[in-house]
């Protein structure tokens, strides 16, 4: 009986991996999602414990930065390389390869002896992790079809949106129980179960090592010095004044130069690492573009939250999971609707109503008060949590259906680069934002405090009053009186930066809906079977 399971296990589907029983497509589908879901996680593991990780290895603040900044100019690299390496060594030893060197740049991460060590693993971390993302997508495309296939968006986008929410939480919980090393060290085990399970379970192509010899290293260096000096770019230039800064400058001038050798290269090479051939297809162009916008709110929503929990309201990381996870709950619980949906009506008004509810959370997040808590924050929070699904569902069939797996492979890799260039774009220009709009709301308080400068005073009169029933020194009472004025007047304009951020993003997001009317559904009388074509 072991000998018979173990066989069938081991039995090889290359030829035909639409034809495996569905207890083994779910199987391998299930493996490579978690894998998925790991490679996102990270991203935002290290995020709530940067000051643990900065005092352990005796760094800098700008050099613990880098912890972050280097695992994603990686990742962002390997996710469109992904396709021409899984072509050369096949989905199967890519996917383990990754998912193995993932975990041992994991152990390495804990083990770090000083914050070069860390930001060098941390960068191959990201870049192996980066191939399991779009290998996912392209896999479930190839081997599902029908309802089945409806349900690979939807698990995909749930997984891509509570992974990178919950890694703050659980970085900070890890931290706080154990040691900011274990951060790395739980990817141990769940990372050499994945690999061994891809192993023995994923035989859906096969390798064609020849790739090898052709590749075209000009384009290969021009993406990847394109790629990073932008996430680079978009990392830094927040907290550098941008083109402010010769550094920020000269990164992004190279990133342009590299930009339009990529391209060049695209175009005439004979071999080229990245195949821009989807973008011949306007639903999948539109779809790209779709993803660059939904990448955009979505990460800059998951980010916004959290940091007004903390610095308006002081919350911990616990507590910050705790209000930011109804997201995730209206997700899954949407997942199941979006999918049924999306076999039912035209994809183009899921589209519509996903972009409207999505445009009015932020809506109704852009009214926020210096008070707003869990409960104040949950229904916006669970409209967005539906709007996202509604989202993600159409906008993932529209991209990747009707491509054979030879050229799904790209196309996965060209969409998936898309929502993570929309997420960082969005965070960056949100940050920017939020200190402009901080620095404009501080000048309209102070204006309207000097136009009632009386009431002012005698509020400032009162309060040091009272305080000197604190400290007898009337010095002592107004200096105290001045900190609590700072920080309140410092939280308030806080409080209204992210309201107007918001509401600039609700704008976006109505506006995008112009969009729409220019997508055209795929039939599926143009849909390949699935596995046709290797």
């Amino acid at each position: 009986m072991l000998i018979d399971r173990l066989k069938a296990l081991g039995q090889d589907w290359s030829d035909k991996p639409a034809s495996m029983p569905d207890s083994r497509k779910f199987l391998i589908f299930g493996v490579m999602a978690f894998g998925q879901f790991m490679a996102l996680f990270d991203i935002q593991i290290v995020s709530a414990s940067l000051s643990e990780v900065q005092a352990g290895l005796a760094a800098g603040p700008d050099e613990v930065s880098w912890v972050q900044t280097a695992y994603l100019m990686a990742e962002l690299v390997m996710i469109p390389l992904s396709a021409y390496l899984g072509q050369a060594m096949s989905i199967r030893w890519l996917f383990v390869f990754s998912a193995a060197m993932f975990t041992l740049s994991s152990l390495m991460c804990g083990l770090a002896w000083n914050i070069e060590s860390m930001i060098a693993f941390r960068a191959l971390q990201g870049f192996t992790g980066g191939a399991m993302v779009p290998l996912v997508f392209s896999v479930g495309f190839t081997i599902f079809s029908g309802k089945q296939r409806a349900m690979i968006p939807a698990i995909l986008g749930t997984v891509g949106v509570i992974a990178p929410t919950l890694g703050p939480t659980a970085g900070g919980f890890i931290t706080d129980a154990l040691d900011w090393r274990w951060l790395f060290f739980i990817n141990i085990i769940p990372g050499v179960i994945v690999a061994s399970l891809a192993a023995l379970l994923i035989r859906v192509d096969r390798p064609n090592p020849k790739m090898f010899a052709t590749i075209d290293w000009s384009h290969f260096i021009a993406m990847a010095v394109f790629l990073g000096g932008l996430q680079y770019v978009l990392e830094e230039g927040p907290r550098k004044e941008w083109l402010g800064d010769p550094g920020i400058a000269i990164a992004a001038w190279i990133s342009l130069v590299a930009f339009i050798l990529f391209l060049e290269r695209a175009f005439f090479s004979a071999n080229p690492i990245v195949k821009l051939s989807p973008f011949r297809k306007p639903t999948f162009a539109f779809a790209c573009i779709f993803n660059l916008v939904l990448g955009f709110g979505m990460y800059a929503s998951i980010y916004l939250v959290p940091v007004y929990l903390a610095r308006v309201r002081g919350y911990d990381s616990l507590q910050i999971g705790t209000t930011v996870f109804v997201v995730g709950v209206a997700q899954i619980v949407s997942v199941v609707i979006a999918s049924s949906l999306s076999q039912r009506i035209d994809m183009r008004w899921m589209i519509t109503a996903g972009l409207s509810l999505f445009s009015y959370s932020l809506w109704l997040t852009s009214h926020m008060t210096s008070q707003w808590g869990f409960w104040e924050l949950a229904l916006p929070q669970a409209v967005r949590g539906l709007a996202l699904m509604l989202c993600i569902v159409p906008s993932v069939n529209l991209a990747l259906s009707g491509f054979a797996p030879a050229e799904l492979r790209y196309a996965s890799g060209l969409f998936n680069l898309m929502r993570n260039l929309g997420g960082a774009i969005g965070i960056a220009v949100v940050n920017t934002q939020l200190e402009d709009h901080a620095r404009i709301a501080a000048l309209r308080l102070g204006e309207a405090m000097g136009h009632s400068s009386a009431t002012a005073n005698a509020m400032i009169a009162d309060l040091a009053s009272k305080m000197s029933a604190i400290t007898p020194d009337p010095s002592n009472a107004m200096i105290m009186v001045r900190g609590v004025l700072a920080r309140t007047v410092g939280r308030e304009t806080l409080t209204i930066a992210f309201d107007d951020v918001f509401r600039l993003m609700a704008w976006m997001f109505a506006i995008a809906l112009l969009m729409v009317p220019f997508a055209r559904p795929v039939s599926n009388a143009t849909l390949p079977p699935p596995g046709a074509a290797h």
